[in-house]
């Protein structure tokens, strides 16, 4: 069992699958963290049949707050390694094992999962072309040279567990991350990995415009400033 990185799982309303996933999670990793975001649904009650630290939000608060909220938790942990991990089952359990080998030995801050490097299955083609819009946007504001800009899939040390301090609360909070890559200048690199969206990924991820909100938001907050 892998003992020095801490999982930490943002959820919302994934009473139907969450214990399943989380049971997957536990039996690789030592230390999972689920944050249960203000779900309305048994999200907490499967979640808590589990071995993973389960930290509940009285409201709903944003993946973004439910990340950095896992993120200071897992701070309190005695591992070196930080990673991000959706709840809804479409990330590999193999793909954090990697990529945990390739921050080891490449001694980089972040090692960044990408779906188009490697293979991303059942995505429809109007996803695709927002996703591949969504990646130049953030490269052309972040300055960073990513083929995947809005992966969950994150594995970083404890350098950046400490300083990244993410203050967008909702989804926008993939934008922020970028970001912070290069104002704080994290050494990173992409690696390929895996993602499948099944019918209830695809039913529980979040809508085209949603992903057109997060490139408003980031335009207009680079204009603000």
């Amino acid at each position: 069992m892998i003992d020095d990185v801490a999982i930490i799982i943002p959820a919302y309303s994934e009473g139907s699958v969450i214990r399943e996933n989380l049971e997957g999670v536990c039996a690789a990793f030592k230390h999972v963290v689920c944050v249960n975001d203000g779900s309305p649904d048994n999200t907490r009650e499967e979640a808590e049949k589990t071995r993973a630290v389960v930290i509940n939000h009285t409201l709903n608060l944003g993946q973004g707050a439910a990340i950095q909220t896992g993120i200071e938790y897992a701070l309190t942990l005695p591992v070196e390694y930080f990673c991000t991990f959706d709840a809804d089952g479409q990330h590999s359990l193999e793909d954090v094992s990697a990529m945990l080998d390739t921050i080891k030995h490449e001694r980089v801050d972040i090692v960044i999962g990408s779906r188009f490097k490697g293979r991303v299955e059942n995505i429809s083609p109007l996803k695709k072309r927002i996703l591949k819009c969504a990646v130049w946007f953030s490269n052309a504001t972040s300055g960073l040279k990513l083929t995947d800009a809005h992966n969950g899939l994150r594995v970083f040390n404890r350098h950046v567990a400490e300083t990244i301090d993410l203050q967008e609360t909702g989804y926008q909070h993939a934008s922020e991350f970028t970001e912070k890559i290069a104002k704080n200048a994290y050494t990173y690199v992409e690696v390929p990995n895996t993602i499948v969206y099944t019918d209830y990924s695809r039913a529980k991820g979040q809508s085209m415009l949603n992903a057109v909100n997060i490139g408003i938001d980031t335009l207009i907050g680079k204009l603000v400033k």
